[in-house]
């Protein structure tokens, strides 16, 4: 009989014992920089004539590894070859299929430290950052086991005289998964175990500035037992590779995280019934977000501070639910702005490979670091920047200090457009009917926070707080497996909820059976 699922615990890097273990992990990874990775199609290492490398954003210098780069014919014989192999792994028993995810988040939990390395090097990540990022790919895979051994066979269905009636659920067949590069593990993991747990055979296309945190999850997964013909890794370009797979006839299904833009156009791509396709192609889509905190003036002033920096700079802003939006009543605006302010600047930055100290690295890449320089560019002129323009952040790699911009209005760019960055826009509100109706003033609705007192606001805000993930009195990231199941409303998704007790039920389908005696 196995354990209750239970999430993983977080560890402190400032005790001896987990800091020289990471330490020694770092080591270990550093030893591994600039291995070549091949894909992985039908079961088979393939190399190509043509490679791209990940780089270390806090050193541009420093390659993390070097990747076969698959093209538009490869990515077509990972589909063909995916349907193919499709009637094994459907067949193949459901509890089996539970165990190899539960004995892969054995091996990673083993080798936690060295996943989080993995992720402080090809993503910046601080060491609690990436520590926590290993945590929830456990999770992912130990929950999803547990929800597969319990979602197989007959469901329960009203009897009816002289019939037996059943209900079960089915594998859809060939799924594209194509995860982010800001969870490179955790949601990379979480998408692919999701789907392969289910019956489905994958074709993962990890982002291109993460491809080789995913190369290690493939080789985990291998190690637990998982047949290497039911996932294929198939790192490319989006405009061939993944429109290739996405437009196949043979995919039944596009799991998908990351911007508005390439979700809506996956989305529009899955619509359109391809010569051959037999089937409606099902997307599961996240899709970003323009998450705000809310702070009334009943607000406890200095646990708001502390939640509102955690999640608007915690690895410099690129988390889908990270608050870019602080939504303040004025009275409490210039103690709570002033306290922010105190906070943030007491933030460390650098590379996180030098130590655990450092809060804040790099953002991931150099088109990322002119993006987000060009929005706080933009904010200077929308409001007034009141923390980052004399902030020292290192000379190599793509560094930006934590910048709060004030005095914005609801309607600004910046209050609007997903960042995806450390920058904070302040807006001001009178009433708390105001307050609200700037939270839910996006096309966004993923994650949201209110910090209050007052019960009949705090119960208004769970009715009228139009976000897939609402917490009251704490920050606004951090969702844990099977606590706060996760995914967002509006141009957020489909609203998913990864981590959630019907999310592998979004890759299957229900076949109801009935024998007449």
């Amino acid at each position: 009989m196995l354990m209750p699922f239970s999430p993983e615990s977080y560890v402190n890097f400032a005790e001896a014992e987990p800091r020289q273990k990471m330490l020694d992990a770092l080591a270990y990874v550093k030893s591994q920089l600039g291995r070549e990775y091949p894909l992985w199609i039908n079961g088979e290492p393939v190399t190509t004539g043509e490679t791209f490398t990940s780089i270390s954003p806090a050193d541009p210098d420093r390659v993390v590894g070097i990747i076969a780069k698959a093209n538009k014919d490869l990515a077509e014989k990972a589909i063909n070859t995916a349907y193919a192999n499709f009637e094994k792994w459907r067949k193949f028993d459901p509890d089996a299929r539970g165990r190899i995810m539960i004995k892969a988040a054995a091996i990673m939990r083993r080798r936690v430290y060295e996943m989080a390395a993995w992720m402080v090097y090809e993503e910046s990540k601080s060491w609690i950052e990436a520590y926590a990022d290993a945590c929830e790919a456990i999770d992912f895979l130990d929950f999803y086991g547990r929800e597969m051994m319990r979602l197989k066979g007959s469901h329960p269905v009203t009897p009816f005289p002289g019939e037996e009636n059943d209900y079960r659920y089915i594998p859809l067949g060939v799924g594209v998964v194509i995860p982010p590069w800001n969870f490179p593990l955790a949601i990379t993991c979480g998408m692919t175990s999701a789907g392969l747990v289910t019956g489905n055979t994958i074709c993962l296309k990890p982002a291109s500035t993460a491809p080789v945190m995913a190369a290690v999850l493939v080789e985990i997964l291998h190690e637990a037992g998982l047949p290497k013909w039911a996932l294929n890794y198939v790192p490319g370009p989006g405009s061939s590779v993944g429109d290739t797979m996405v437009c196949h006839p043979k995919t039944r299904f596009i799991s998908f995280t990351g911007s508005r833009d390439v979700g809506t156009g996956i989305f529009e791509k899955a619509a359109k019934v391809q010569k051959g396709q037999i089937w409606l192609k099902r997307t599961v889509l996240e899709m970003g977000g323009k998450d705000c905190i809310v702070v009334d003036e009943t607000a406890d002033v200095d646990l708001a501070a502390e939640g509102v920096v955690a999640s608007a700079f915690g690895f410099q802003g690129q988390k889908c639910s990270a608050c870019s939006r602080l939504i303040v009543h004025d009275s409490l605006h210039d103690e709570l702005l002033a306290k922010c302010i105190e906070r943030a600047k007491k933030i460390t930055i650098g590379d996180t490979v030098e130590g655990e100290n450092y809060f804040m690295g790099a953002v991931i890449d150099e088109p990322a670091y002119k993006k987000i320089n060009e929005y706080i560019e933009i904010g200077s002129r929308e409001g007034k920047r009141v923390l980052g323009a004399d902030t020292k952040v290192p000379g190599k790699g793509y560094f930006i200090p934590p910048t709060i911009v004030d005095n914005i209005k609801p309607d600004a760019r910046i209050a609007q457009e997903e960042i995806f960055g450390p920058v904070m826009a302040v807006i001001n509100f009178k009433t708390f009917d105001e307050g609200m109706d700037i939270a839910n003033g996006t096309e966004y609705g993923l994650t949201g926070a209110l910090y209050s007192k007052d019960r009949e606001r705090l119960e208004r805000a769970r009715h009228d707080f139009h976000v897939g993930n609402l917490y009251f009195n704490r920050k606004c990231t951090g969702a844990l497996v099977d606590v706060q199941p996760f995914g967002g409303f509006n141009m957020s998704g489909t609203d998913s909820k990864a981590g959630g007790r019907d999310y592998l039920q979004l890759f299957m389908q229900g076949k109801s059976i009935t024998e007449k005696w």
